[in-house]
């Protein structure tokens, strides 16, 4: 089968702002409304290939759209070739530096070109990236922040039911040991043993109060200690990777493959998950999934589940989905959880369509 030429007619962006179920209570605030910027591209075959950012901060919105745009308008009636496209996009931002929202942008036109092609071959993406398609093992990370201890039980429980799920993400960090003791013990009581249960404390420690608390919750039974520290503290990470019989889980904030390969070669961690919109998109993943694999390093996803159901389908070291619903409210048609596992459907691309009078309703005006 001969894959059609698509070639890049335009490109929008639209920025929406969401309701969250649960507010997100972390140590990097509160949020009770989710950003996230909705692209298409759309070509002169007629083929709209479409993505997601979620950028965290409303504001960021008002220089990602243009950001986007300025990337997209330099491409327009050229033909669409995800992997040269990202060297070619990667290689412009030489001047201004690798990380940040020029970065952002990057990835979410990535992504959006990998729907379009995986769609122009009638294929679900991982199918066109050669996986086959299936469930992929997740664990919900939809609620567990830094709330009243004494809500987090009853949370726990409607968490494991919203999915049959066989993990959870707890938010730790609490001004007292003994509180985030409480925390645990707390969900483990309605939950059980048999759930796993993956902690983050969002980089909301300095290294020394890291070595004190992570030590102490070494022997808690759990799944790993998700960046204690600041991301660009690499040698903290390794002190603590060494330390620590608990595995260290970094990676959300890696900017790009290299970024990955570097703290492996540090040793700064035991586990990674990057972030599809800070790795480099579906190509930066593809990437960035061949170092965790030569370095037998278990992956795990951040956010953005459809995509990234996708792409553990076809990364050698598959640990666990991230699992959030938060784009739900704009999704025509979100992916079925079963028995814990989000379930890549047959679908053509990456499997998402946009509900026009959702993203009507929550329109933001960037």
């Amino acid at each position: 089968m001969a894959l059609e030429t698509l070639t890049l007619r335009s490109v929008t962006a639209r920025p929406v702002l969401l309701p969250l179920r649960r507010p997100v209570v972390s140590k990097v605030g509160r949020f009770d409304q989710w950003p996230m910027i909705l692209i298409d591209l759309q070509t002169e075959e007629g083929v709209v290939g479409h993505s997601y950012l979620e950028p965290y901060l409303k504001q960021a919105m008002h220089y990602l759209v243009p950001a986007i745009e300025d990337l997209a308008a330099a491409r327009i009636g050229q033909p669409i070739h995800p992997l040269d496209d990202f060297q070619r996009d990667h290689k412009s931002l030489n001047l201004v530096g690798y990380e940040g929202l020029a970065m952002i942008a990057v990835s979410g036109l990535d992504m959006a070109a990998w729907d379009a092609r995986a769609k122009a071959a009638n294929l679900p993406l991982a199918v066109l990236l050669g996986g086959a398609l299936g469930a992929v093992p997740a664990y919900n990370s939809n609620g567990l922040w830094l709330t009243d201890v004494a809500t987090l039980a009853d949370e726990a429980a409607a968490l494991v039911a919203e999915g049959g799920f066989t993990g959870l993400k707890l938010r730790l960090g609490r001004d007292r040991l003994a509180d985030d003791l409480a925390a645990i013990a707390a969900v483990r009581a309605v939950v059980g043993a048999e759930v796993r249960l993956m902690v983050d404390f969002n980089q909301g420690l300095s290294l020394g109060d890291a070595l004190v608390r992570c030590h102490a919750l070494d022997h808690q039974g759990l799944a790993w200690l998700e960046e204690p520290i600041a991301y660009t503290n690499l040698a903290g990470y390794a002190q603590l990777a060494r330390e620590l019989e608990t595995p260290v889980q970094l990676g959300e904030n890696f900017y790009g493959p290299r970024a990955l390969y570097q703290a492996l070669a540090m040793g700064a961690g035991d586990l990674v998950m990057p972030d599809l919109m800070r790795i480099g998109g579906v190509t930066g993943w593809l990437r960035a999934a061949a170092i965790a694999g030569a370095a037998g390093i278990p992956m795990s996803t951040h956010l953005y589940p459809e995509f990234a159901a996708h792409l553990m389908r076809v990364t050698e070291t598959a640990h666990w989905l991230e699992w959030q619903d938060w784009a739900n409210d704009i999704l025509a048609e979100p992916f079925a959880l079963a028995d814990g596992a989000l379930v890549v459907p047959n679908r053509p691309g990456a499997g998402i369509a946009w509900d026009e009078a959702a993203v009507t309703r929550y329109r933001y005006d960037a």
